[in-house]
């Protein structure tokens, strides 16, 4: 552990991405002792650890990025969607502004946490043994940060490389004229099989599910001196107002999806519309378009239908393209997170670049050699990608072995569905809080826009609790009761509740299929949060 740590702490936050970094900013005004501990040898959360070939964020990058004037006002970015490279580099930027390091323990990982009821303080233990003691302890470890790799028979016996995408070797990984084989289609892997088409002799890749990816419309920004002065100006101008607007939009973007309903207009209307939204690109067509595109079946079937239309002629072979962009897909659009692409479909037009879908063909095992199919074929590969995602959203709370009151694990309360307050904390587990966690907008919204909200809410509780004296905060089960129904009410009213998706658990073996988003977006959020501030933090016993 870093030499500067603690072993008495107000404040303990796991994790330096960009919710633990605005934590630690808005908490130091009051005072308090408090401290970042971060496995990463560098700050930047998953931006450290997404060092995959072609790793890149899937939000436009004015507003990917803190709020906070401070930071943007001399801050340019390079790409409207930006690589990991740029990514890290903003966040030594964040750093270098409000001198975030000195309290940051990096290298440092939270082995297990364990409540003290005599002392009411929190026991911290790393995995190196430090041991440390904090009155507050703050969860903020991401949404996706807990790498999934499936047990497939034979792996271990594998001769060639293999890395999940999340664990990616720093020094990176030379992938030119090798058998790549990439398993998964999510945003990593769709990141990785356009780098490796470009360069690897034999690149397959095993689809799970078909998942619909929206072209990304990539750009560079200028950056000749004239450009960038007007760029300044309209920054200064334009940001604060643009930053206020996505504390009022569902999933804390600056844009929303239109008041109409998808058959109030005509059909001309409605195909010119979806046009101008997939030419926009990004999110565009998957949140921007009619308000009732992820609530009405018969609306959802009619922007998949425009998006499938579009995506068959960029396919040659009829039958993969089939595949890719099914007739009658397992998912509703946009109830399985939407990946971004620059030119996923055209790498199938490629000799080298062969699809197995596994929902027909499945992996029996991998061999010293490659993967064998359910049809007795092996693949020969020499170097695997696991682009298979994550144990999402509540994984990286149960990854820590945390104990509450009465021996009470979290890892087994919500082993049968998981259970909060306002998405923040959890009753038995008193001064332990998170973000980005269960039944919060978490993996519905924008991470920047989650990070500031809760962030800022959980700072006003900490300097309410100052001014009362308070040392002892829980939720009570009654009010975690009513949150829990209310996340599960608001989600049976849209598409998201029958959604294979990591939005409900639904990629991990024996994890309660639920929301783990609260679908009822950005402002009625707040304004929940906010009522109950109000109301002297209402659900809360407060001691």
């Amino acid at each position: 552990m870093h030499e500067s740590s603690d072993t008495e702490l107000d404040v303990l936050i796991i994790g330096a991405g960009f919710s633990g970094l605005y934590q630690l900013y808005t908490l130091r005004p009051l005072g308090l002792r408090v401290k970042i501990f971060e496995a990463a040898p560098d700050i930047g959360g998953v931006w450290h650890w997404n060092c995959y070939p072609g790793a890149r964020v899937d939000t436009s990058s004015e507003s990917y990025q803190f709020s906070l004037s401070s930071i943007w006002k001399d801050w340019h970015w390079n790409e409207k969607f930006p690589g990991q490279d740029e990514m890290q580099k903003y966040f030594h930027h964040v750093d270098e502004k409000l001198d975030l390091k000195k309290d940051i323990c990096l290298n440092t990982r939270v082995r297990s946490a364990k409540w003290q009821e005599c002392e009411k303080k929190w026991i911290i233990t790393t995995e190196d043994g430090s041991i440390v003691q904090t009155r507050f302890f703050i969860i903020c470890a991401g949404v996706n940060t807990e790498p999934l790799v499936p047990k497939y028979d034979g792996l271990d016996t594998f001769k060639g490389i293999w890395h999940h995408t999340a664990r990616w070797p720093r020094n990176g990984l030379d992938l030119t004229g090798k058998r790549v084989a990439v398993i998964g289609t999510g945003a990593s892997g769709v990141q990785v099989a356009q780098e490796a088409a470009a360069c690897a002799s034999k690149l397959t890749i095993f689809q799970r599910t078909a998942n619909p990816c929206l072209p990304m419309r990539q750009r560079k920004i200028n950056t000749c001196l004239t450009e960038l002065e007007n760029h300044k100006k309209l920054k200064e101008e334009l940001y604060p107002v643009m930053f206020r607007r996505m504390l009022q939009t569902p999933g804390g973007l600056a844009y929303m999806c239109v008041p109409q309903t998808t058959f109030s207009v005509t059909p001309e209307e409605r195909r010119l519309f979806y046009e101008q939204l997939y030419m926009q690109g990004g999110v565009a067509l998957w949140l921007w378009g009619y308000g009732d595109a992820l609530t009405d079946k018969a609306a959802n079937d009619e922007v998949y239908a425009f998006w499938r239309n579009k995506t068959l002629a960029r396919i040659r072979d009829p039958k993969v393209a089939e595949k890719l962009a099914p007739e009658h897909p397992e998912n509703a659009f946009g109830v399985k997170r939407i990946s971004l692409e620059q030119n996923f479909y055209e790498i199938f037009n490629q000799d080298n670049v062969e699809l197995v879908d596994l929902a027909e063909n499945p992996i029996e095992r991998i061999s010293e050699d490659g993967i064998v199919s359910k049809d007795g074929r092996e693949h020969a590969v020499d170097v695997l990608v696991m682009a298979t995602g994550f144990d999402s959203i509540s994984g990286s709370i149960t990854a820590i072995d945390i104990e509450g009151k009465n021996g009470i694990t979290i890892r087994k309360k919500w082993s049968q569905g998981a259970h909060t307050y306002l998405g923040v904390a959890s009753s038995d587990f008193p001064n332990m809080f998170f973000t980005n966690g269960p039944q919060a907008p978490s993996g519905l919204c924008n991470g920047p826009t989650c990070a500031e909200l809760q962030g800022d809410w959980l700072t006003d509780l900490m300097k309410y609790a100052q001014t009362k004296h308070i040392e002892h905060i829980e939720v009570r089960p009654e009010a975690e009761e009513g949150w829990r129904q209310l996340v599960l009410g608001i989600n049976a009213m849209t598409l998201f509740a029958n959604a294979k998706s990591w939005y409900n658990g639904a990629n991990i073996e024996n994890k309660p299929f639920e929301p783990l988003n609260f679908v009822g977006g950005v402002p009625l959020y707040m304004q929940r949060c906010k009522e109950v501030a109000e109301h002297d933090y209402e659900g809360f016993v407060l001691l």
